[in-house]
């Protein structure tokens, strides 16, 4: 799959496509029908009339498991299961070892990237850009501009040329200016961190669209010095193509490029932005990029995403990343048996792992291994927690009982302030600061856990739901209107028996996994909103006694939620009353739209 045409067509042959040739706004329209179409597990939706662009746009590309699948193949994990296998088999390598590999040395050599005199992306250019002509989208109410959701950034660093290629949102300006969102932890950042302490504009280029494998490059896990570039032509199973310029080389089969440069010290505001968080990310200053040149192929097609309140599209890519990648990380941390990032959260909020303890306490090592990893985002996690068995991850029911178990709270619970915290993270005391939370739950149960609630409300409380075994949600006033009811409820004896409580504006949330992750740990940060029915310090360690309260409801200063705005809802319900956006796979042909200003199709 070298371009998105290839995939386009795929698509199209599977009844994964439909196209839209109504006009449409790229002002939340086209964000709200997508969001609509994503949670019917609908098809892809190739936009043809976006107004006030001279280009169609394309979403939901990855918004089913078929659609990634369909992207990808099993190729990528099996070449990754088996280069990860051989070099577990170098140290006792023999030629009866080696010859279950011998397919890898054709596959190895179609990785890397190649240097060609031209290529699609070429075929147009316009210097100086017109940027307002592309069909960037705005998602949410607040949102403060029109942004280029599935970006691909490209730079290099201006001391050893290692490229970066990473997904940062992009906001326009103007119609040559764009506003570059790098937060913490973000290679493309570094790299202009070094420009900058020298004075010098750094080259960059924003790829949209291409090869599908150059997206899930850009938003993998990777540390800072393996590069994006390989991991996507590892992923296409063909060498990358592309072409020189005076500057930065640009991808062959990129459907646009934008090319210029960001320079010293300058900054715009950029936000607010509806983010993969389910909140607006907030207005801060942030690099500009001053556009020189725009490139794109003839007929060019504009890819987009809408991100938001989990489950979004981004949720497919993040489940297929870790599924991909688990084996690396195995070969890089053999002592870390699984690991898993909870999508539902914002990835960065939660995430378990499963260790195998050889000594009292070594859990505690596998913690700080992970906190502390050099590359990739895993430091950025919030909460994390640590088990020994090899459960299914995902299901964090299982995996927080299974810890709660097993976990002496006074000692195996640790709460580490004064820390770096992502930058889309607005519950520490600043941005990007905060606070992290490890839970080690390994060995043998040390008691049985309550697994109903039974008799009175604590006080002040209106509902409560069990969770999991040991763990338990509770609905009190809202925090502006007593904000110390978390240590009340820690000290009420109504609850007295269950080790973990969440306080929570809804304890309906408990229901669903999805929204009770959703809604509990992406509104909580452990120095700030931990409590216990007791504290004491040992040996400078602050020791809790159960029941642990962790306050997770709405605060003072936390973003709004992102919610569609009753103009936008009832514009789509309307333009598109009786509409049918086919199911995925469904092999539909032809859906009459019926709309009270106008006739349309939609033709898969």
């Amino acid at each position: 799959m070298h371009n998105l045409r290839q995939f386009l067509a795929l698509l199209r042959r599977e009844g994964e496509l439909v196209t839209v040739d109504a006009p449409v706004s790229s002002d939340l329209e086209i964000a709200e029908i997508h969001r609509r179409v994503l949670a019917a597990a609908g098809p892809a939706l190739l936009f043809t009339h976006v107004e006030g662009a001279d280009f169609p746009c394309v979403t939901n590309l990855f918004g089913t498991a078929r659609r990634v699948d369909l992207a990808f193949g099993p190729r990528p994990e099996q070449f990754i299961q088996q280069l990860v296998q051989l070099a577990q088999d170098l140290p006792s390598l023999s030629p009866g070892k080696l010859w279950p590999h011998k397919n890898l040395i054709p596959a190895a050599l179609k990785v890397g990237l190649k240097t060609v005199g031209k290529g699609p992306i070429g075929e147009c250019v316009q210097s100086p850009p017109d940027l307002t002509r592309l069909p960037l989208l705005k998602t949410w109410p607040e949102d403060g501009g029109h942004f280029i959701t599935l970006p691909l950034v490209y730079t290099q660093h201006p001391d050893t040329g290692h490229h970066n290629l990473g997904m940062y949102r992009i906001q326009r300006h103007d119609s040559q200016t764009l506003g570059v969102h790098w937060q913490i932890q973000k290679g493309g950042g570094f790299h202009y961190h070094v420009a900058e302490q020298r004075g010098e504009d750094l080259p960059l280029v924003i790829f949209v669209g291409g090869p599908p494998a150059l997206i899930l490059a850009a938003i993998a896990p990777l540390p800072e010095d393996l590069p994006e570039l390989i991991l996507a032509s590892l992923l296409q199973g063909e060498r990358l193509r592309r072409v020189p310029t005076p500057t930065l080389p640009l991808i062959a089969e990129a459907e646009f490029a934008i090319e210029g440069v960001v320079p010293p010290h300058v900054r715009k505001p950029e936000g607010p932005f509806g983010d993969h968080y389910g909140y607006y990310s907030l207005q801060h200053d942030y690099p500009v990029l001053q556009a020189k040149r725009l490139y794109h192929r003839k007929d060019a097609i504009f890819p987009a995403t809408v991100v938001g309140k989990p489950p979004q599209e981004d949720m497919f890519l993040g489940t297929y990343i870790q599924q991909l990648m688990t084996p690396l990380s195995k070969l890089v941390m053999p002592a870390i048996k699984a690991m898993w990032s909870y999508g539902e959260t914002g990835y960065h909020s939660l995430a378990a792992i499963v260790v195998e303890e050889r000594y009292p306490r070594e859990a505690m090592k596998f913690a700080f291994r992970i906190l502390g990893e050099d590359g990739g985002q895993l430091n950025l996690t919030k909460f994390l927690v640590v088990i020994d068995r090899p459960l299914d991850l995902g299901d964090f029911r299982q995996v927080l009982a299974y810890a709660l178990a097993r976990a002496r709270l006074e000692t195996d619970l640790f709460v580490i302030a004064n820390l770096a915290m992502d930058t889309l993270d607005y519950t520490g005391p600043a941005v990007n600061q905060g606070s992290k939370g490890i839970l080690l739950g390994v060995g043998d149960p040390v008691g049985e856990l309550p697994g109903e609630f039974s008799g009175d409300l604590p006080g002040g409380a209106c509902a409560a739901a069990v969770y999991c075994p040991g763990a338990l949600t509770v609905q009190g006033p809202a925090y502006a209107e007593d904000p110390g009811y978390a240590q009340h409820l820690a000290e009420d004896r109504a609850v007295a028996a269950w080790p973990l409580i969440f306080l929570v504006d809804d304890a309906s949330a408990a229901a669903k996994n999805v929204t009770f992750l959703w809604s509990t740990f992406t509104r909580f940060e452990p120095a700030a909103d931990t409590y216990a029915a007791a504290v004491q310090l040992r040996r400078h360690h602050p020791c809790y006694t159960p029941p642990i309260v962790l306050d997770c409801r709405m605060k003072p200063g936390y973003p709004d939620e992102l919610i569609t705005d009753e103009e936008t809802a009832q514009k789509v319900s309307r333009r598109w009353a009786g509409s049918t956006f086919p199911k995925a796979a469904s092999k539909a042909r032809k859906t009459a739209l019926a709309t009270p200003d106008f006739p349309c199709w939609i033709n898969p």
